[in-house]
This record gives C-alpha cells, structure tokens and sequence, in this order.
C-alpha cells in the first residue's frame, strides 16, 4: 500500500471512528488507529480507560469494527495491540 493512500485510508477510519469517540470519551477512554495492514487489518490502541476495561470486546466488536467496517467495507479485520480485547 502507498504511504499516501494508506494516509488517506486512516483518515476516513479516524473519521469512522469519531462518530463513536464521544462514547469512549464519555468513560475516560478512546482508542488511536496505529495501522493498516496490506491484508486491510487496522490496528488500534486503546486509550485511558479502555485499556483496561472489561467490555473492551464487546466494545471493539460492536462499535469499533462495526462502525469502521460500515463506513469502510474493504476492512476486513480491527485488533487491539493492547488492553483486554
């Protein structure tokens, strides 16, 4: 993947990812995107809270993925490099 595009790529998911950061927010959390992969995989950090959260699974299923695969259909994977999920 070019840098560029893969540059472009992180701003449509951050802008995925805004519509569900007040949730996090609202928690003490929130999670950064830290990659995309050439196999469409975006890696995310999870942030303040989040990371040790007990529903950071859930939460990463039910509003991280989906909300980046919704807007984003070419995503085919979101995994958390830290925290619990």
């Amino acid at each position: 993947m070019i840098l560029e595009d893969k540059s472009q790529l992180i701003d449509r998911i951050n802008g995925a990812l805004n519509e569900i950061r007040p949730f996090l927010e609202v928690d003490g959390g929130n999670v950064e995107v830290v990659d995309v992969t050439d196999e469409m995989t975006v890696q995310v950090r999870w942030l303040g809270n989040c990371e040790n959260c007990s529903m950071s699974r859930m939460t990463m299923k039910a509003g991280i993925e989906q909300a980046i695969k919704s807007k984003l259909p070419e995503i085919q994977n979101v995994v958390a490099l830290n925290g619990i999920a």
